[in-house]
């Protein structure tokens, strides 16, 4: 019963991804229409990216999927209590991994779409669900698979020196897109804003317990992120993301993942988020150039 509601027919897999998008994108521009922006710069930079990615999933059937879905450094902070985050994720794939695992799709020139929503309980607890989609040609246009993240922070009202969260993410994914289908991933967050300078470093350990990967241990795979504030609206940094191996025996390097984004975050109003970056991969195992763009709003 859980495989057929999490992988619907073939045939129906297309819509069932583009739906959710499509009305998540309603959701956010007709949400930034009613907003009062203090810089219409801003807002229009927001409306256009929207339009941008509207027409990028409406024009992608005749593009030609697998793992950067959410391409994102978490900061420690979380969700409100009593409100809820909508994030759309949505990443294109210029040139994608040189080596997959046999069986698995490409993701060369596919775009991912991601519906990330989140709510917070309490001041120290939330909990996510992500939508992942596939979108590209050769049967690529597809749900791909759900995940559960609940997580855990010190609150901010203890005022620590630093930043400090932990999530547990559960989920189930067809094998066309990862090879490795029921996966656990444990992220520890640690993030410290000084002055105009933020980092965020999240030392991630990502388990299988199908697919190829199940009988090695927890995989390493470290997340950085460092940037700047230019103005109090934009920031712009550098973020980093990686796949060493199960510690303490290291993958060869080319199968390791190493990933570097330039990447932006513009911050015109509280209840949005918008980040945006262009990545390039190092080795053959990793997804060479992708473009990412996250659009939120808090309900």
């Amino acid at each position: 019963m859980i495989e057929k509601f999490l992988y619907p027919p073939a045939k129906t897999g297309g819509f069932f991804c583009l739906l959710p998008i499509l009305i998540t994108l309603n959701l956010l521009i007709q949400t930034l229409f009613t907003a009062n922006f203090a810089h219409e710069t801003v807002w229009f930079m927001y409306k256009g990216c929207s339009i941008v990615l509207l027409s990028f999933l409406l024009f992608s059937f005749k593009l030609s999927a697998q793992d950067n879905y959410e391409i994102q450094v978490y900061g420690a902070k979380l969700v409100a209590k009593k409100r809820t985050m909508v994030e759309l994720h949505s990443n294109y794939s210029f040139k994608g991994t040189k080596w997959l695992p046999a069986g698995e799709y490409s993701d060369n020139h596919v775009f991912h779409e991601t519906i990330e929503i989140t709510h917070g309980f309490t001041s120290w607890f939330e909990t996510g669900f992500y939508i992942f989609n596939s979108i590209g040609s050769d049967n690529r246009t597809a749900y791909v698979g759900s995940h559960v993240r609940p997580r855990f922070a010190i609150p901010e009202k203890w005022k620590w020196p630093v930043g400090l969260s932990l999530s547990f993410e559960f989920g189930l994914q067809k094998k066309e897109f990862s090879a490795n289908t029921s996966t656990l991933e444990i992220r520890p967050i640690i993030d410290k804003k000084w002055n105009k300078f933020y980092f965020a470093f999240n030392p991630v350990f990502d388990k299988s317990y199908a697919g190829p990967d199940q009988n090695k241990g927890y995989v390493y795979s470290p997340n950085l992120k460092g940037s700047i504030d230019l103005s109090k609206e934009l920031a712009v940094g550098l973020e980093y993301y990686g796949s060493v191996g199960a510690l303490p025996n290291l993958d060869p390097f080319q199968q390791q993942q190493h990933q570097l984004f330039i990447a932006a975050d513009i911050d015109f109003n509280p209840d949005f988020e918008f980040n945006a970056g262009y990545g390039w991969g190092f080795t053959n195992s990793t997804a060479q150039r992708i473009l990412k763009v996250i659009l939120g709003v808090r309900l």
